[in-house]
């Protein structure tokens, strides 16, 4: 199945949130950000006041490392990532023995990422990293992408990716998953089950930028209706829940900088929010 939609547009957005999360201890992010920037010095701004900001800040770091965790119990080491932005997990897997991890984006995306890597110093990779473009919803070229790794089962990864498909492009982009897991065994870790929830209850302003980006491409009307409505249409197309994340605090740098800015009538109205977000391991049935 082909799709003529144009994912361009999407692509600012993933370097806003590199510029974001070169705050946290994410692998290569913060040297990331510096070439991103360069010749002008990455200064984040640690003194900002702004609890919308380091909540942000906190929500990205923490879908970040979910994903890690998830990989952490599994042996296989043929990973894809979808639409991994400026995330650099496949750099950081390839430092270990024995990985063949296939990094994909937007192919502008893949362009600069390539140029950030052949600039990062002092890495050294003992196992093979390609980078290269990839339409999630083609299914020739998704294909094709999986045909280069060697024998065995695979991961499939992805993070900020489900909240831009609607329905329909959410049920085929899990046909052509359903399929090669089928095929080949192994698993589906992805950290966009966003549920849809009252922003207002939480207290935290996204900002007019983010509030657009969000309107634009209907990311509040792309997410689930519950956890539960979730977990319905992942067994419709053929997918069972084997783990759910749980949140790290230890590896939350951010948290610290939130919990110091809030009153606890802030942190009440937050935790009074509920949960938004899970990351889930998904194996084929």
């Amino acid at each position: 199945m082909e799709t003529s939609r144009d994912f361009s547009t999407i692509s600012p957005t993933a370097k806003s949130l590199l510029l974001l999360k070169g705050i946290t201890r994410i692998p290569f992010v913060k040297e990331a950000a510096q070439l991103m920037v360069a010749p002008h010095p990455y200064q984040p701004d640690l003194a900002n006041k702004d609890i919308s900001f380091w909540g942000r800040v906190l929500h990205f770091e923490d879908r970040y490392w979910s994903i890690d965790q998830l990989l952490a119990d599994l042996s296989i080491k043929n990973i894809l990532e979808l639409s991994s932005g400026f995330s650099f997990r496949g750099l950081e897997a390839t430092k270990q023995p024995g990985y063949h991890y296939i990094d994909t984006d937007l192919p502008e995306v893949v362009a600069i990422k390539k140029e950030f890597v052949a600039a990062l110093s002092g890495i050294s990779v003992v196992s093979v990293l390609e980078l290269l473009p990839l339409n999630a919803l083609d299914e020739a070229q998704f294909e094709e992408r999986v045909s280069r790794f060697p024998g065995g089962e695979i991961v499939i990864v992805n993070e900020g990716l489900l909240m831009y498909l609607d329905e329909s492009e959410k049920e085929q982009l899990c046909r052509i998953i359903h399929q090669v897991l089928t095929l080949r065994g192994g698993y589906w870790i992805t950290a966009d089950i966003y549920v849809k929830w009252d922003h207002a209850k939480s207290g935290v302003d996204r900002g007019e930028e983010w509030n657009a980006f969000y309107a634009q491409h209907r990311i509040h009307e792309n997410m689930f209706d519950s956890f539960e409505v979730a977990e319905a249409f992942f067994k419709k197309m053929g997918f069972e829940i084997d783990k759910e994340a749980a949140r790290d605090r230890s590896r939350l740098t951010a948290l610290p900088h939130l919990l110091e800015k809030l009153t606890e009538a802030q942190l009440q109205k937050m935790r009074g929010a509920g949960r938004i977000r899970s990351t889930w391991r998904l194996k084929a049935v």
